[in-house]
Parts: structure tokens; C-alpha cells; sequence
């Protein structure tokens, strides 16, 4: 029998798991957000009169990833789960500068 003690934190296997599955949410959020930008894009094409309501929506999408990033990104990170946290801001705030990319267009 091996003389070392077995850790008691989660393996490499369930940390990639969980990481996997919170990024399949976080492309989902993003997905339906970009789809709802560009239904607004294209509402405020037919509707010439009325200012245009898609750069609002691009902000406000870009102020609620950024939160998103900052509590589930930040909070994985506080709880050491290090490759979960690190996805989590990457794919969130990369998405939020799309979007103010999108908002500041």
C-alpha cells in the first residue's frame, strides 16, 4: 500500500468538469444577449424616427456580464478553485468588451 494520504479537494477531472459547464452557461447568457442586441439592431433599422435602442442594450449586456464575471469569477476564485474562477472571468469579461465594443459603435 502507498505510505501518502489521499487530498480531500475535488480531482483535475471535476475542476475541468465544472469549468466545462459553467462556460456552456456562460455562451448561452452571451448567445441570447447577442441574439437580443441584434433583434433590437434590426427593430431600430425599421424604425428610423425613434432613437436607437440597441447601444442601450449593448451597455446594459456589458454592465451585467461584467457583474457576472466579477461575482462568479471572483467567488470561484476566493473558494481556490483556480481553473473554474479563471475561465469564468475570461469568457465573461471578454464578452462584456464585446458588448461595449458593441456600445460605444
Amino acid at each position: 500500500m502507498p505510505d501518502h494520504k489521499r487530498g480531500n479537494g475535488p480531482t483535475t477531472g471535476s475542476r475541468i468538469a465544472v469549468a466545462v459547464a459553467l462556460l456552456l452557461i456562460d455562451l448561452l447568457v452571451v448567445a441570447w444577449l447577442l441574439y437580443g442586441y441584434g433583434i433590437t439592431g434590426w427593430a431600430d433599422a425599421h424604425d428610423p424616427a425613434n432613437p436607437p435602442e440597441a447601444p442601450h442594450l449593448a451597455r446594459r449586456s456589458a454592465w451585467l456580464l461584467s457583474a457576472g464575471a466579477i461575482v462568479t469569477g471572483g467567488g470561484l476564485l476566493l473558494l481556490r478553485r483556480w481553473t473554474a474562477g479563471t475561465v469564468q472571468l475570461a469568457a465573461l469579461g471578454g464578452a462584456a468588451a464585446l458588448f461595449a465594443f458593441l456600445a460605444a459603435r
